[in-house]
């Protein structure tokens, strides 16, 4: 029984699976770079940067040494980028941390990590698609649409209307001072759903993201940084707005670091390209590495902004960028932010979808999940089955979580996965230290140790009940395994292939 558990795939397998891939194989070090910066940057920069600072209902905020979480967690994502960068340039097949994982850890773990991967993607969307909905309001705001408070952000916010008709958070308004005309508490998240649904029926119909239009896209993001830069840092003011630098001390830093850990899940699905990079040993590594150590600057230089120009209750929302631009009267820039986030921001949601898609697709061609979920549409040619599963749940939550549940679950996800990923290079490491490398990780025991060990140290400083779902989760995934996956596995049961 343990030793079916366990069953691993070999390395010759996986390459000939690799080598019978018929995805094309178009991307560059620069495209995977670009891909990897336009999935990092996005709801992490824009919506996750406010709420980590001024803290959530079970969490303290990091306050302006945010800037140093995000140092934290950039080094911590850089140890993980290394151990994924051996991985994929060693099995440069699809399914990332789960394929990983399969060949590491046997079946089993290769189960838990892909039911993992599912939770860390489809919370990851969740939050997208609700940061996009707070600033698709501020836009249609600037043009004089004021959509119903009820309808409007994610459900049990509560929410307040101004004078000029638009509602925002109450938080928000009251830190501001605002006049508030009336109150009331969010119902259902309309944009949200409706962003998520239409992206489920391009992605059922076939529209293929290239790497042209998603470069340009990227440069419209970096444009809408530096734009905020431009006109936030005359407002900056350290001397008032810093003067209590960390309010909740280091324990706030680290709760801060681990709720933004989320907004470098980008890079994860970076490796999942690996059957489409034209040199996948020698480019992803670059691709990943490269598109991290750009974001995290950029990271930190927003939050040290942000945090500086405005008092930390205007940031406790949805749209943090936007709310801090309106604070300090530049609400035209303000503007153009969020019509540049509502127009670019559903990229990231393609993306992320689109990486869930591959991983339970992958885990369908092993036979661990329903055979529907590798059946290609005879028309579309694509996994409508899985993508309308998958967009409909997303769709659905999006309108009724709260922000902060779908950015809690998705760290502790990613986290995990990371720990998992370092565990088994060094195993491979110490197992089989013959296997091809093109890109090995420097001082690996000091490197992977290192990996788990602040990982490991993030989850802990995540709030208790996102502990409790992510355990609920994972047990749900254990029964559905030995009720369903090890009997339907194609690798302990050939003959069900």
């Amino acid at each position: 029984m343990k030793r079916q558990l366990f069953a691993r795939k070999s390395h010759a397998e996986l390459i000939a699976q690799a080598d019978a891939s018929q995805l094309k194989r178009s991307l560059g070090v620069f495209e995977l770079t670009m891909m990897g910066i336009g999935a990092i940057i996005g709801t992490g920069i824009f919506v996750l940067t406010g709420k980590a600072a001024a803290g959530t209902e079970h969490a303290l905020g990091a306050g302006p040494a945010l800037t140093i979480s995000f140092m934290v967690t950039g080094f911590a994502c850089a140890l993980a980028a290394l151990c994924y960068a051996e991985f994929a340039a060693m099995v440069p097949i699809s399914g990332s941390a789960y394929t990983y994982s399969y060949y590491s850890f046997g079946e089993l773990m290769a189960w838990v990590i892909g039911w993992d991967l599912i939770l860390e993607y489809a919370v990851g969307n969740i939050a997208v698609a609700i940061g996009w909905s707070g600033y698709f309001a501020s836009f249609l705001a600037g043009i004089g649409i004021y959509m119903p408070g009820a309808l409007v952000a994610s459900t049990g916010t509560e929410m307040a209307q101004l004078a000029s008709g638009q509602w925002i958070n109450l938080a928000s308004a009251q830190a501001m001072n605002a006049e508030i005309v009336q109150t009331t508490t969010a119902l259902f998240n309309l944009p949200a759903f409706l962003i998520t649904a239409i992206i489920t029926i391009l992605l059922v119909i076939g529209i293929k993201e290239s790497a042209r239009v998603n470069a340009t896209l990227v440069v419209v993001k970096l444009g809408l940084i530096a734009l905020f830069l431009i006109f936030g840092l005359p407002h900056f003011n350290p001397d008032v707005h810093w003067e209590n630098f960390a309010p909740n001390g280091w324990s706030g830093i680290m709760t801060g670091a681990a709720l933004v850990f989320f907004a470098y899940v980008g890079f994860d699905a970076v490796s999942t390209t690996a059957e489409e990079a034209k040199n996948p040993q020698r480019d992803l590594p670059r691709g990943m590495i490269y598109s991290l150590l750009i974001c995290t600057v950029l990271y930190i230089a927003v939050a040290a902004v942000l945090t500086g120009m405005v008092p930390l209750g205007v940031l406790g929302n949805e749209k943090p960028v936007v709310a801090a631009l309106e604070a300090v009267n530049e609400h035209t820039i303000g503007f153009i932010i969020a019509m540049g986030v509502t127009l670019t921001m559903p990229t990231v949601l393609l993306v992320m979808q689109l990486g869930q898609i591959r991983i339970l697709y992958s885990m369908s061609r092993d036979g661990l999940v329903g055979s529907n979920f590798h059946k290609v549409h005879p028309k579309f040619k694509t996994p409508a089955y899985g993508t309308i599963a998958v967009g409909g749940l997303v769709a659905i939550c999006a309108a009724t979580i709260n922000i902060d549940v779908a950015a809690e679950l998705t760290n502790i996800g990613t986290l995990f996965a990371f720990v998992l990923v370092a565990i088994g290079v060094f195993i491979l490491r110490r197992t089989q230290p013959d296997i091809p490398r093109k890109f090995r990780v420097p001082w690996y025991p000091v490197v992977c140790a290192a990996c788990v060990g602040i990982c490991f140290y993030l989850m802990l400083a995540l709030p208790w009940p996102t502990w409790v779902r992510f355990f609920l989760w994972m047990a749900l995934g254990l029964v559905v395994y030995f009720l369903y996956s090890r009997h339907h596995s194609k690798l302990r049961h050939p003959s069900a292939s």
